[in-house]
């Protein structure tokens, strides 16, 4: 079974990092995403953290200070260039693949939030639209066992509560993911729930947090939570979300090979 959590870190300052790492170590998920990373001693903190714990950790500071997403794995990877290549913000979109049987993919996406300034609205369209440039390059057979997750900072069309603000090409970020068969897993298996993962200071809660998984993956999805202790906690102004999909780490599944005798 591989379990995979993300998380909104919120630039932790170092002492929530270190209360946020405390967190994140007593739990045992084989891959973890880390949004809104920054440059700072909390992240340097957590990464630090999470590698003396025996994680690997892909992680791409910004030369300009921009806030950054990092995955951190229990199990073995190796770097996909091939999928980042051309997106705009590469320190916001880390992407491994996974020593899993089948190869599972990971890219993790932190996508830059906007307050409706031109500056930060063109950013953001710039990230998705590269984001989904690079998506559509990829095989069909890669799609399929691709998983992306992160704090997307969209909402879909059918939200509710409908908030006002959104702009078409945010709604048509989630549309793309569908429309390259990579498939909401939280709503895939709670069709009737509205989630939150945010909430505002005046209570309105709004689902930015996601995990969405190709056609060969989604068959094998068992579970998917919001996980609201960290942020109640104030540990951070997110809550998790966790998956878990029925796949092996091929260590594990070529011992399971050679333990079953063959029958003739």
């Amino acid at each position: 079974m591989l379990s995979i959590l993300t998380i909104n870190v919120q630039a932790a300052a170092l002492a929530r990092a270190q209360n946020l790492l405390t967190w994140l170590l007593q739990r045992d998920d084989h891959l973890v995403i880390l949004t809104e990373t920054s440059n700072g001693p909390g992240t340097r903190h957590l990464l630090t953290g999470l590698r003396a714990a025996g994680m690997s950790v892909a992680h791409q500071p910004s030369l300009d200070g921009d806030r950054g997403c990092a995955i951190a794995s229990r199990i073995p990877t190796r770097p996909a260039p091939d999928l980042t290549a051309g997106i705009s913000l590469p320190g916001r979109a880390p992407a491994v693949t996974l020593d899993t049987h089948p190869d599972v993919t990971i890219l993790g996406l932190y996508v830059p939030s906007s307050d409706r300034a031109p500056a930060k609205l063109a950013k953001k369209r710039a990230f998705l639209t590269t984001v989904t440039d690079a998506m559509t390059r990829l095989s069909a057979d890669d799609r399929a066992h691709l998983v992306v997750g992160g704090d997307y900072n969209v909402i879909s069309r059918d939200h509710q509560p409908r908030y006002p603000g959104f702009q078409s090409f945010e709604y048509e970020f989630l549309d793309a993911l569908a429309a390259l068969k990579l498939t909401d897993v939280h709503r895939t298996l709670h069709p009737d729930v509205q989630a939150y993962s945010w909430i505002g200071r005046n209570g309105s809660g709004y689902r930015f947090d996601y995990l969405h998984a190709g056609a060969a993956l989604v068959p094998t999805a068992v579970s998917s939570t919001y996980l609201h202790q960290p942020r109640q906690a104030k540990l951070t102004d997110h809550a998790a979300l966790t998956a878990c999909l029925n796949v092996t780490p091929r260590a594990v599944a070529e011992r399971l090979t050679t333990a079953v005798p063959a029958l003739f």
